[in-house]
Formats: structure tokens, sequence, C-alpha cells
């Protein structure tokens, strides 16, 4: 046993140089020249974004148009959530093998079922929605089926997993009753992971509200439009406003998810069951009402998709990414690919940069930002002062993973000049809150009295931290770096698109041109990349357990 946590200690600490080294790598690819990274007016434009945020515009006629936008914002998640949750439950039981009786069958299912999942959500929510709109145009079923495809994967794909992993005694004890297997399934499995589903859906539903806000980039309603009208404008006031309806909504659901998750650990409570069935109602409720304001207000019939101009864009669009027609595809020629591939390079630096910047800002305020260590309850050492940077870096922790990534790589793009760097630092604004926030739960689960005994022993906080809190949580902040660095990689080609680098700027020009063999070439390269990503990520975080 000592010979095993030797082992596993070694692989951490090699792997922690390993990912340091990576990150150092991918610095030297930027140009460390303030003259080649900021705009001559970057200075004056960082001071008139920091004063926008603290004087938004709150006018009557902005927040009039802050709360229409947020419900469209709301109502487009809703409704592609809804789609997702349908799309993931039957795709993830039929990914999980569990209601197939032969071994030949039931690997069979995984692969084709959990293939088809892999492929949905490997492709980032906006890139389906421009594809989506490229060939229906403008309806909000683009918006609201390039919610569900993806999160439909993600979803899917989690509770294929749930279902595989579950306890196979009362699996056993059911089918030796005699029970088919949609009983067994009905009375077995789904009970056993239903609580741990719908967790995880909410918080997968915190992060659709911001992938709803960024579906104006491809001409769609919502926030994100407000705020990039109100950026074309100048009007950082404007914007700062719109991002605070953005943070209120992700705020909202964070207290609904909450409440949900408090009444699933306390179902046996009357109270519990009764919040769980409230809960359930009001998600039905919210689900309604969503979908006849985008049907009656937003003017969308399913029926317009199947219509024969629609089809026969799709035909053309569809076609012309096969090379149909086209003597001289880009994805078949070698000059093609080289340029292609240097852009993967690109890209990939820009997401390690991303994950480093997150970490190194994550790992500097984590500490503060855990319950435990500002009241005291770890350590034993309680100040007036720890109460107010909890609160304060908690905010900060909201305030950036409210925030889209894209919506921040357009407020950067006006400081720094394109390239990797602002791509990066937008990615790492928003994933160091999401980071810092899972570090700092972390801590909170971890039992307090080793390390009150170093405290007791005279340990100073720095001492504290280091061999006794590290220590005990590095295997599980090395898994959320190695989980974020994977949904980083999905989401560095959306950066892009404002002019940050990497794949996503040559999609946009690709997309703008109608050169559609080209747009198939960059989404093969972008799904190798975030393959070889899950590849390594899943590698990495079983060597560290």
């Amino acid at each position: 046993m000592k010979l095993v946590s030797s082992l596993r200690l070694h692989n951490r600490f090699f792997l922690s140089l390993l990912l340091a080294a990576v990150f150092i790598w991918s610095l030297s690819s930027i140009e460390w020249n303030s003259k080649d990274l900021l705009h001559s007016g970057g200075g004056p434009t960082l001071l008139q974004i920091a004063e926008g945020l603290f004087q938004p515009d709150l006018s009557a006629d902005v927040l009039a148009k802050g709360f229409e936008s947020a419900w469209i914002t709301l109502a487009y998640a809703i409704a592609g959530m809804s789609l997702a949750i349908i799309y993931a439950f039957i795709v993830g039981i039929l990914a999980s093998g569990v209601i197939t009786s032969a071994k030949a069958a039931r690997i069979t299912n995984k692969v084709i079922f959990r293939g088809i999942l892999g492929f949905t959500r490997s492709i980032h929510e906006l890139i389906w929605a421009w594809l989506f709109v490229a060939a229906v145009g403008l309806s909000p079923f683009s918006a609201i089926f390039a919610l569900a495809i993806p999160y439909g994967g993600i979803l899917g794909r989690i509770f294929a997993d749930m279902l595989a992993d579950v306890p196979k005694e009362p699996i056993h004890a059911l089918k030796s009753a005699g029970a088919s297997k949609l009983q067994t399934l009905i009375y077995g499995y789904l009970p056993l992971v239903w609580a741990d589903f719908i967790s995880y859906t909410m918080y997968r539903f915190e992060c659709a509200i911001r992938s709803s806000a960024i579906m104006s980039f491809v001409g769609l309603g919502g926030l994100g439009y407000e705020i990039q009208l109100a950026l074309q404008d100048l009007r950082y006031d404007r914007v700062w406003a719109f991002v605070l309806f953005l943070v209120g909504l992700v705020i909202l659901v964070d207290f609904w998810s909450n409440v949900v998750r408090k009444s699933l650990t306390d179902h046996q409570a009357k109270s519990g069951l009764r919040s769980g069935w409230i809960s359930v109602g009001f998600a039905i409720l919210m689900i309604f009402v969503s979908w006849i304001f985008i049907v009656l207000n937003e003017n969308a019939h399913i029926f317009e998709l199947v219509s024969d101009q629609n089809i026969g864009a799709s035909k053309r669009f569809f076609g012309g990414m096969f090379g149909f027609n086209n003597e001289n595809p880009a994805f078949l020629d070698p000059s093609n690919w080289s340029n292609a591939f240097k852009l993967t390079l690109e890209t990939l630096e820009m997401s390690i940069m991303a994950i480093g910047f997150s970490t190194i800002a994550a790992f500097l305020t984590v500490i503060p930002a855990a319950r435990n260590m500002a009241n005291g309850q770890l350590t034993g050492n309680k100040k007036w002062y720890h109460s107010l940077m909890f609160w304060i870096v908690r905010v900060i922790y909201i305030f950036s993973r409210s925030v889209p990534e894209l919506v921040w790589a357009m407020m950067i793009i006006f400081i720094f000049k394109p390239g990797l760097l602002p791509g990066a630092i937008a990615l790492a604004l928003h994933n160091f809150g999401i980071l810092g926030k899972l570090w700092a739960e972390v801590i909170e689960d971890m039992d307090p009295r080793p390390i009150r005994n170093l405290a007791a022993a005279g340990a100073s906080k720095l001492e504290t931290f280091f061999y006794g809190i590290l220590p005990i949580v590095m295997p599980r902040f090395l898994t959320y770096i190695l989980y974020r660095w994977e949904v980083i990689m999905r989401t560095t080609i959306v950066v892009g698109f404002v002019g940050a680098g990497g794949l996503g700027m040559d999609f946009k020009l690709a997309m703008s041109y109608f050169d559609y063999t080209q747009i198939t070439l960059l989404l093969i390269c972008y799904m190798i990349l975030v393959i070889i990503a899950d590849f390594a990520s899943e590698s990495t975080r079983k060597a560290v357990k």
C-alpha cells in the first residue's frame, strides 16, 4: 500500500511539473512587446470599460430592454434544455448498454451511441447555431437546436456513465425476481441515478443560460444581442447594465439549483418532498410558458423547417460541405491541411495559456474563498476581514463565470490587438471563476482535524496551506484543471470569431466567403483537437487517482 501511495504521489508531482512546463511553452508563442500586444488606445479604452462597470446605465429604457432580453435568453435556454434532456435520456440509456442482454449487442450499442454523443458534444453550440442559420435561416429553432444538440450530448454521456456505474446488487435482485429489462430500468437503474442526474442537469442549465446569451453572434436575439449592439456603439455603461442582467439570471438559476439539490438530499423530510414537487411543477410550467412564447411571440413554427425552400437551402449547404460539385475541395488540398494544422497548434497553445492563467488566478484566491477558512472552522483562527474577503472573492467568482467567454473576448479585443493572448485572457476570465468555486468547495468538504492540529502546533497560514491543505486537495485540483481544459478546448474556436486567432478566426472567414469545404476542413481539425484533449485528460485523470 505504501508503494502504491508513493507512486501516486510521484505521478501527481510529475504531472504538476509537466503541466507547468507545457504552460511555459505556450507562453513562448506570444511576442511579449507592448507595441505588438496593445492597441494605441488600449489604455484609455480599459479605463472607459472600468468606468462603465462602476457607473452602468440603469435608465428606464435600458432596464425595460434588459428585462425583455433576459426573458428571451431564458426562454431559449429552457426550450433548448427541454429537448436536450429528451435526447440525453433516450441516447444515454442506449449508450449505457443496460437494456441489452447479449454482450456483443451491448458493446455495439455502447460504441455507436457513445460515438453519437461524442460527436454532438464535441462541436460548440455557437458552431451548431451558425450551421443551422446557414442551412435554414434565422429561425428561433436554430438557437434551440444549437443548444439542444451539444448539451444533450454532454448530459447523455454523463447519464450513460451514471447508469453504467450503478451498483449491481439491486439489479441482480430484480433480475432474480423475474423483472424484464424495462422493469429493471424503471425500478432499478433510474431510482438510483435520478437525483444525481437532476443535480447535474441543473448545473448544465446554468451553462445553457450563458450559451443562450451568445446566440446573438449569429443574428439571434437576447441579452447577447444587446451587449453586442452596445459594444458597437462603445456604450460600455450599457454593456455592463446588460451584463448585470445576465449575472442576475445566473444567480437566480444557481439559487433554484440549490433548492432542487437540497430537496433531493432531504427527500425523506416532508419539507424536502414538498419543495421537490414545487420545483418539478415550476420547471414544467417554465418549459410550457417558454415554448408558448417562442411559438406565438417569436413566430417559430416547426413545419417551416421542412419547407421546400429550407430543404433546398440545407441540401446546398451540406452538399457544399461534402464537396459536391466542387472539383478541388479544400479538405483534399495538402497545402490547406498544412495551414489548418498551424491554426490547430495555435488553438492548442491558446487553450493551454487560458487554463494556465485561470489556474494561477484561482490558486491565488481559493483560500479566502473557502467558507470554512473564512469562519475559522478549518484553522481555528477567525478574523473580521476573513468574512469580508470571502464575500469579495465569491462575488468576483460569480461575476467571472456569469459572463460568457465570447462577451469577455468582445471587450478585450478593444484593448489588445488580434491574436492568441486576448483569446486566452477571455477564456481565463470566465473559467477562473468556475475553477475557483470548484476548488473552494473541495476545501470546504475537507476533514478539518488534521489542519487544526497543524495550526495548533504553530504553523503559519502559508505552512498550513502547503503542508496540510494542498497535499489533500491536490488530486481533486488536478482533476478539475484537466476537466476545465477539456471545456476550454471546445470554446477556443468561439473566441476566435472576434479576432482572437486560431481556428475560430479562419472559420468565421470561411463562413463569410461561403467556402464550405474549408469549413469542413476546419471542423475536422477542431474535432481532432477535442478528441485528443478528451483522451489526454482522461488518461492523466486516471494517473492521479
